[in-house]
């Protein structure tokens, strides 16, 4: 058995590492030189010199390629500022609406309440090309194109982060709701001091799957932005990967930083809310 237990450990250690080594390669290459980089990863691109030679660590660090982002590279901050501004308000109107909603879907009976979940599962799982003609028609019509608010108004009205909440909720013992409704307690009141404190982690898994995924968009800003400067921080690295690929490994580095750090500071709600959403009552 203990060696059953080993072997397993041993499986799931090296998962671990295959899942870790982009990552690890990618922040050794941030800190590479131009000349070793081109030595060690460019030839499939036809601009090495050599085959490819991954390293865990470069051979000797140098800083030129952080310094050329950080401080020669007003564009990327720009863009950076760029996905705060499309990204931010999405989770917070996915809070102030989904939230209420999925507390609706979860406690309250009303006629159609199946058959609009069901829709609401059909639109979850709908990839963006489907509804990417009627998206643009729509935002064409509001006059929104061409703006932040072109990110930000279609981002809010997900429905992953609905469904989520409304498994979480759902995990939640009715006889604290029904005694809160015994000891007076309204609508508004139980779904603020117990709804959204029991239904924690499913939110923060929502929001922090949202996140994710707005900042790390592609097709929408290309579809909804002609404005380069209006362009998020997830365009800016196909602009720069061509001729500065040591300043693309550094921008790369830098723009996982922050869903990094949301991650590290929410796994905990993450795994809760994600066991939650697969559970009911």
């Amino acid at each position: 058995m203990k060696r059953r237990h080993w072997f397993t450990g041993a499986v799931l250690l090296a998962a671990c590492l295959l899942v870790w080594l982009p990552l690890i390669l990618m922040t050794a290459a941030a800190w590479m030189p131009e000349d070793e980089l081109y030595w060690r990863y460019l030839s499939p691109l036809g601009m090495g010199r050599d085959r490819v030679r991954a390293a865990l660590l470069p051979s000797y660090p140098s800083l030129a390629a952080m310094k050329e982002l950080l401080i020669g590279s007003p564009g990327f901050f720009a863009m950076f500022w760029n996905s705060c501004i499309q990204v931010i308000p999405v989770a917070a109107g996915q809070f102030l609406i989904g939230a209420p909603a999925a507390w609706a879907f979860a406690r309250f009976r009303f006629p159609g309440k199946k058959q609009l979940f069901g829709i609401y599962v059909i639109l979850m799982i709908l990839p963006f090309q489907v509804t990417q003609v009627s998206g643009y028609l729509v935002l064409d019509r509001l006059g929104v194109l061409n703006t932040h608010a072109a990110m930000i108004l279609p981002g809010i009205w997900s429905t992953l982060p609905v469904f989520i909440m409304t498994r979480s909720f759902e995990t939640i013992p009715e006889v604290l709701t029904e005694a809160a409704y015994l000891d007076g307690a309204g609508v508004w009141y139980t779904f603020l001091h117990i709804g959204l404190p029991l239904g924690y982690p499913g939110i923060a898994t929502a929001l922090m799957l949202s996140f994710t995924d707005g900042w790390n968009a592609l097709e929408q800003p290309l579809t909804y932005l002609k404005d380069k400067d209006l362009w998020p921080i997830s365009l800016y690295l196909p602009d720069i990967a061509r001729d500065k690929a040591a300043v693309a490994f550094a921008a790369a580095l830098i723009t996982c930083f922050l869903p990094v750090l949301v991650y590290l500071n929410c796994q905990e709600e993450l795994e809760q809310g994600v066991a939650s959403s697969g559970l009911k009552q």
